[in-house]
């Protein structure tokens, strides 16, 4: 797995794809465009694209609050951010204290809520804040105990690299279809990099997963954009049919969440995208 620049542990997270989407970028001639995440989740290819100057500003939309006050909190809170990843001890008391802060999480502040994000993404299973258990058990008796995940040094330097570009990361928290809409209306230049919860396995995994209905509104919406976009998911029958119309693409990308293995995904692209022959991305069968 590439090293990711994000904090964030992410299901699904797409930073090993980030040299596919800069040549993409490059090809269509959108390196001076915004780019667009309608669900930004760890954010590590937004991220690498910024650090790297292949685009110069990015928009991060979380409809989970919780993901939502973590961003925000390391762009517009840092230094107190910092101060407490370093006073915090990472122990299964803390452990309880952190995911009883996420059951109430309309009721504290959002820097509040952004670290105790932080601490559960780090110390829960495959990062999943809501519904997984903390890493080597509630006992700790497993040779990988909770804080096997939280370098303070490590997470803290990646913190501190974001927030000296915060006047370029835009955060929102906002349901996609009306950040979609939102950036359509208010951003003249955009390319989008759409990655929706998966399909098949995306009420284990997120938060604010899909039903059916959610994807085709998606669709709809998308559908709609003026500009360029370029759209993953997983590689499902449901949602090839749903973008029949529109090129199609697999590639390989390493899970992180549970199956330690390769998977195929799905690359869907707006009319007119080119995609490079260099990638040697295979046309999806429909």
């Amino acid at each position: 797995m590439p090293v990711t620049p994000s904090p964030l542990r992410y299901p699904g997270g797409k930073t090993a794809i980030t040299p596919m989407v800069s040549e993409i970028i490059g090809a269509n001639k959108l390196r001076t465009a915004h780019y667009v995440e309608p669900y930004a989740g760890g954010a590590g290819l937004a991220l690498s694209l910024l650090f790297n100057k292949v685009v110069p500003h990015i928009h991060l939309n979380d409809i989970d609050l919780s993901i939502w006050a973590f961003w925000h909190s390391i762009l517009n809170n840092t230094e107190e951010f910092i101060q407490l990843v370093n006073d915090t001890d990472i122990t299964i008391d803390e452990w309880h204290i952190q995911k009883g802060i996420q059951e109430r999480k309309e009721q504290v502040d959002t820097l509040t809520l952004g670290f105790s994000s932080f601490f559960l993404n780090r110390t829960n299973r495959s990062g999943i804040i809501q519904k997984a258990g903390v890493i080597g058990g509630l006992k700790q008796q497993s040779k990988y105990p909770l804080d096997c995940r939280f370098n303070k040094k490590s997470l803290i330097s990646k913190i501190r690299k974001i927030a000296t570009l915060s006047d370029k990361i835009h955060t929102y928290n906002m349901d996609a279809v009306d950040f979609i809409n939102h950036i359509e209306a208010n951003v003249d230049r955009s390319f989008y990099c759409i990655d929706p919860p998966y399909f098949v396995k995306g009420q284990s995994l997120y938060t604010n997963f899909y039903e059916p209905c959610d994807h085709h509104e998606l669709a709809d919406v998308i559908g709609q954009i003026e500009g360029r976009w370029m759209l993953t998911y997983d590689n499902a029958e449901q949602i090839k049919q749903l973008y029949s119309s529109y090129r199609q693409f697999t590639f390989s990308l390493n899970y992180s969440a549970a199956d330690k293995k390769k998977g195929t995904e799905l690359l869907v692209v707006s009319p007119g995208l080119r995609v490079p022959n260099s990638l040697g991305l295979q046309r999806a069968t429909k």
